[in-house]
């Protein structure tokens, strides 16, 4: 088994909002199990740790605290019966989902925004549910965004866009990353810039994607990273952090945050918003900001949760 990298696992856990996931392992029989959980947490990345809470009421109680591992799938915004499916009574949940078993042993999805396959490091019993710490030994990401779950209704990068762009004059930016780079581009007054566009009948989802087939390089939606009043523009402006998959953009170029860089950034909300995400990317701890062009606050996507 191949060293993770850190870095690389930083990024991952920093990524996907806080979210649906499917933690999954076999039982003594060797046999597939799984259960729906509102998110997990990362532990540490020296070693490189993260956890999941089982409850003590679960049918699959037994057959996780005696698993050798577990692994941890990311739902994408588009498995939404996958997530129903592995949080009901369902005779073969494995059904709904195309699976194969992880570098690990236990079953990873396919279509997911991630997995992580992961040894068992440590259980530990607290109150009424059992805390499994998995050791990552295999992980894998991809561009698709990631399935919310909040007051009892799934939310989508998709849904958040269209309800905040309701009676708005609105802009939308996509923050395009790739191995710690940015996408930026150049304007007229030969300043840096984010790809951006001007939302107009199409909606706020369809103009994003727009946006990001016009850079040419392979990317989806990510979650919003910050929604702000611009008052001098008036207008509302979104950005969503999204990953890229790779590739040569057909505008822009795949430019590193340093300090010089952002002296360049023609927008100073922009830089301050790009300032933040460079400070973000290396702890690998994100947060959503709401305000306007000047002043607001940092909500923090937090990575807690349990699972019945």
């Amino acid at each position: 088994m191949s060293e993770i990298d850190p870095r690389a696992l930083r990024n991952a856990f920093g990524t996907f909002m806080t979210g649906v996931t499917v933690v999954t392992a076999q039982d003594a029989d060797g046999h597939p199990i799984g259960f729906t959980a509102n998110s997990f947490t990362s532990v540490s990345l020296d070693p490189p740790l993260v956890l999941v809470c089982l409850a003590n009421s679960s049918s699959n109680y037994t057959a996780f605290e005696q698993a050798r591992g577990f692994a941890v799938n990311v739902l994408a915004e588009d498995q939404k019966d996958v997530s129903n499916s592995f949080a009901r009574p369902v005779e073969d949940r494995f059904a709904a989902v195309e699976w194969r078993k992880g570098p690990e042993g236990s079953p990873v999805f396919e279509g997911v925004s991630a997995w992580f396959d992961c040894s068992m490091h440590n259980r530990v019993e607290a109150g009424d549910h059992l805390i499994l710490i998995g050791r990552v030994e295999a992980f894998e990401t991809s561009p698709a965004p990631g399935l919310g779950y909040a007051r009892g209704a799934y939310v989508t990068a998709a849904a958040e866009a269209e309800a905040l762009s309701q009676g708005a004059k609105l802009i939308v930016s996509a923050l395009i990353e790739h191995e710690g780079k940015v996408l930026l581009m150049g304007n007229d007054q030969g300043k840096l810039t984010l790809p951006e566009t001007c939302v107009g009948k199409e909606g706020a989802s369809a103009a994003l994607a727009r946006l990001i087939a016009e850079t040419g390089v392979a990317a989806e939606p990510g979650f919003i990273y910050s929604v702000f009043e611009d008052e001098a523009r008036e207008h509302q402006h979104i950005s969503f952090l999204c990953q890229s998959a790779g590739g040569t953009p057909a505008k822009g170029v795949f430019t590193p945050l340093t300090q010089s860089t952002l002296m360049d950034i023609a927008d100073a909300a922009v830089c301050t918003m790009l300032e933040r995400f460079a400070s973000e990317s290396r702890m690998g701890n994100f947060g959503v900001y709401y305000g306007n062009q000047t002043r607001g606050q940092v909500r923090a996507v937090g990575t807690g949760g349990s699972s019945s």
